[in-house]
């Protein structure tokens, strides 16, 4: 073997070497994601054969700085974070989503202690009372609960309610509702949904009053530069890996019923919706 080809034979086996590295925002507690996001690494890593690991980040903001400093090549991101990432990364593409994702809703919750009853139509009753988002970057747990909070009630939500917070993640809205914290919430349906189908104790006392409108959410979104480090064809690769999950604990994880190829363009109206807000230049 040539000088030259020992070096090329060497370069090739460094970059087959290079791991893959992904992580997701951290809508729930951080337990609970590195549990389920290990096993997906363990499921990514034999269907692309090269070492996977999943990378847990502090906050919504934080999973978005990773991806653009390629600390990640993939995240599992919502409807705003995904955007985010990919107008701050030249090339990088969403590929896939959830069956439920086009069509995701936000649950607004109340305190049993308001009085307040579930109905089709925006709440009534609730000017005046303190009401907590979720992360400030979280698709359905500000964006969008803002922007119909804005168009029902005419109101920025300062204006309206007496106090506005971030709760930081969905599970922890659930927790400060449920405790009279916070009189009311805005959450990611699927995260409730969960909590009913566990029997946690906070949905006795943190009821849902009204749904939102769909709109679309959660992505995964990979970096445009993954088939020059990773070999061609691997971005397709990783989107068949995801879109083949079947294993019904994984999905059950995230909680979907399977995942579908998903386009950047999906998430127009998300990118619209927060640049009229100002969260989006």
């Amino acid at each position: 073997m040539t000088l030259l080809a020992a070096l090329l034979a060497g370069t090739a086996s460094i970059a087959q070497a290079e791991t893959f590295y992904f992580s997701a925002i951290p809508d729930e507690d951080q337990t609970a994601l590195v549990e389920r996001f290990t096993k997906v690494a363990e499921y990514l890593e034999a269907e692309l054969g090269v070492d996977v690991e999943f990378v847990p980040v502090k906050n919504y903001g934080a999973s978005v700085t990773a991806f653009r400093n390629d600390q990640i090549q993939l995240a599992w991101f919502g409807g705003l974070t995904g955007v985010q990432a990919r107008v701050l990364t030249p090339g990088a593409k969403a590929i896939a989503q959830g069956k439920e994702d086009p069509l995701f809703v936000s649950y607004f919750i109340a305190h049993t202690d308001t009085g307040l009853e579930k109905s089709d139509d925006f709440p009534t009753g609730i000017e005046g009372m303190s009401f907590t988002f979720g992360s400030k970057s979280s698709t359905s747990g500000r964006l969008m609960p803002e922007f119909y909070i804005r168009e029902e009630a005419g109101k920025a939500p300062e204006e309206l309610f007496s106090r506005v917070g971030f709760s930081g993640d969905h599970s922890q809205t659930l927790r400060l509702v449920a405790s009279g914290a916070w009189q009311l919430g805005a959450l990611n349906y699927a995260v409730y949904d969960k909590a009913v189908a566990e029997g946690a104790p906070e949905v006795e006392t943190a009821k849902v009053i009204w749904q939102t409108p769909p709109y679309p959410d959660y992505n995964w979104t990979i970096r445009g530069d993954v088939d020059a480090r990773f070999g061609e064809g691997f971005s397709d690769r990783v989107q068949a890996a995801l879109i083949g999950m079947d294993d019904p604990e994984l999905l059950a994880s995230f909680p979907r019923e399977a995942f579908i190829p998903a386009a950047s363009a999906d998430f127009q109206p998300i990118e619209d919706t927060a640049k009229a807000l100002g969260l989006l230049e």
